[in-house]
């Protein structure tokens, strides 16, 4: 079946970018990856934009922008795509399939969000429209993640130790990536003390728990895996699915997180691997109770043992299956559209060898797990390099 190849990747810095609007972020990163692509705007027909906004800026009609980086680009279908946090995998699996359906030779795939053009308390809110309202009104997104760790610490014990080891991980995976919003080391012992500059946000997280607002963008393009030219960066989706669930945490059990464990299923079995055989993965630490549960999810650990994967330190940077090289969100930065995007690129990046201080040596195989609101909208993909036509 013909599928899709990303060969170009683009990505902004993130953080607090003042001066820079959403058009402008989305200029930046497709050019760069329209440039490393090495194609000619005309070649773009279609164009998928992930954006969640809610709010966090007056522009409501962004895809469209993305057609004023060169006149060649007029006339050419451009779509926003809205799925919570998980917009910019949203956005890559649809330009996937449209690749995938004949419909698409060429596709442009942009991530973005300015956040910091309000308040905090301007984006807590707009984020929270991403719960179930009819029972969830009124929390915001740490409070609402609180109630997973307070869970797990009845279930299984106190895991403010561990969400402090994972905090300390990703930033100092961070150090290596220039364009990580928050490049500075974290002490796990001051962590964990009553260091006024690390409040209690939703008891038991911490402002060190909590992944940071952040402005930025992500592009990616991609071609046809039996298209013309020649791409040695090129990199193949050997599986993306999407899984998702129920909206309503009262539904659900919270700890057994069964969208994203399905999610981690489903694409394994569609690569024809298992977790052993991945050497990376970038995952969804919106909060760092998140990742000590996406462990469990994956099968990384057992149920209540997520540890475990921080003891034997398997998801450090030197580890057997390093887990977020880039920082994460909670270092790198998530600005809620361009964080599936983003992690698409940093895994593109690590497959060919363009990764830099962040490099995994020898990696062949990637992994990315990102997530919709309250492991809601959940998008898994598999990536290998590859080359055009083999």
């Amino acid at each position: 079946m013909t599928d899709a190849l990303i060969v170009g990747c683009g990505h902004t810095p993130f953080g607090r970018l003042d001066g820079l609007g959403i058009e402008d972020l989305m200029h930046r990163a497709a050019s760069e990856a329209i440039d490393h692509a090495g194609i000619d705007h005309s070649a773009i027909d279609g164009i998928w934009v992930g954006n969640y906004n809610n709010g966090l800026v007056p522009d409501g009609f962004v895809a469209s922008m993305a057609l004023n980086i060169d006149p060649a680009m007029r006339f050419t279908p451009a779509t926003r795509v809205e799925n919570a946090c998980a917009s910019g995998s949203a956005a890559v699996l649809a330009a996937r399939n449209a690749i995938r359906a004949g419909d698409t030779k060429v596709a442009l795939v942009i991530g973005v969000e300015k956040m910091t053009a309000g308040d905090t308390q301007s984006a807590t809110a707009a984020l929270a429209g991403a719960s179930y309202l009819p029972e969830e009104a009124g929390m915001t997104f740490p409070q609402v993640f609180a109630q997973y760790a307070l869970a797990y610490a009845e279930r299984y014990g106190d895991p403010r130790k561990d969400l402090a080891r994972i905090a300390a991980k990703n930033h100092a995976n961070a150090l290596n990536n220039p364009l990580a919003h928050l490049r500075k080391p974290l002490d796990i012992d001051a962590l964990l003390g009553d260091e006024p500059r690390n409040p209690v946000i939703a008891a038991p997280l911490r402002l060190s728990d909590c992944s940071p607002i952040s402005d930025g963008a992500a592009a990616l393009i991609l071609v046809r895996d039996d298209a013309g030219g020649d791409f040695p960066q090129a990199v193949g989706l050997r599986a993306a699915v999407q899984v998702n669930d129920v909206m309503p945490m009262s539904r659900r059990d919270l700890l057994a997180f069964d969208g994203p464990t399905e999610a981690f299923r489903r694409a394994f079995e569609s690569a024809g691997i298992s977790i052993r055989d991945l050497d990376f993965a970038e995952v969804h630490d919106c909060f760092t109770v998140a990742e000590l549960l996406i462990y469990e999810a994956m099968g990384l650990a057992p149920r209540g043992r997520g540890r475990a994967a921080l003891d034997d330190g398997v998801v450090t940077a030197d580890g057997t299956l390093p887990v977020n090289l880039s920082g994460g969100l909670k270092a790198k930065g998530h600005p809620v559209g361009a964080t599936g995007v983003s992690m698409h690129v940093m895994a593109a990046r690590q497959l060919t060898g363009q990764a830099g201080a962040m490099q995994r040596k020898g990696a062949s195989l990637g992994c990315v797990f990102n997530m919709g609101g309250t492991a809601v909208a959940n998008y898994c993909s598999i990536l290998e390099p590859r080359r055009a036509g083999a």
